[in-house]
């Protein structure tokens, strides 16, 4: 089973959901179609299947890391912490986790950009990590706003999904200075850029002046 999950993995992670078929994913493992329908009742269910492996891996994790850090902090995060213990304990994992992470990574963000389909499987998969991490976020900033605090989530989570999507556009944008798979540069620079923004963000909302 693991070697027919991994095959279709690196697969949807290429060409996603719409460009592969059973026949695909079997013709990799080398073995008859008819196999995968024994299995799976069809590719969205594979997929399904594929997605959730490794999601509970990584929600488990940052879970974990932000119940620690609450606990080392005594109940009293900054920003910065709570967005390393979410994002560094998932970036490890991309950095560290050989070639099967970084085609999850990819496939990871297909799903946040599908609408029609994805928004379930996030739902799902990551909804109560999230919320753990917006709580430590409104227990750093209580005075910020709620929404202030949701937005700053929104672009955290679309900067990492790009990152993830590794699209080589800042390699090029660049001349080869960074590159979209470096993860480690990321995890360097991540956590700090996207504190600097929530304090700016709730600073001024604390001021009263809505214009940058």
């Amino acid at each position: 089973m693991e070697q027919i999950l991994d095959a279709a993995e690196y697969l949807f992670s290429k060409h996603g959901l719409y460009g592969v078929t059973l026949k695909d994913v079997a013709k990799r493992v080398g073995v008859h179609h008819t196999l995968l329908n024994y299995y799976f009742e069809d590719k969205k269910k594979l997929f399904d299947a594929v997605f959730a492996r490794r999601a509970v891996v990584t929600s488990e994790r940052r879970m974990r890391a932000l119940d620690d850090y609450d606990a080392a902090t005594g109940g009293k995060p900054s920003v910065e912490g709570a967005l390393r213990a979410f994002l560094d304990t998932d970036l490890d994992l991309y950095i560290e986790g050989g070639e099967g992470w970084k085609n999850y990574a990819a496939l990871g963000a297909q799903v946040a950009n599908a609408p029609e389909w994805g928004a379930e499987l996030m739902d799902e998969h990551f909804d109560p990590v999230v919320l753990r991490l917006i709580d430590l976020l409104k227990r750093a900033l209580p005075d910020c706003s709620e929404a202030d605090i949701f937005w700053g989530y929104h672009f955290v989570t679309g900067a990492l999904m790009l990152t993830l999507a590794r699209t080589g556009r800042i390699d090029k944008l660049s001349g080869g200075l960074c590159r979209s798979d470096d993860f480690v540069a990321v995890k360097d620079r991540m956590a700090s850029f996207m504190a600097a923004g929530f304090l700016a963000v709730c600073a001024r909302g604390n001021s009263g002046n809505e214009t940058p």
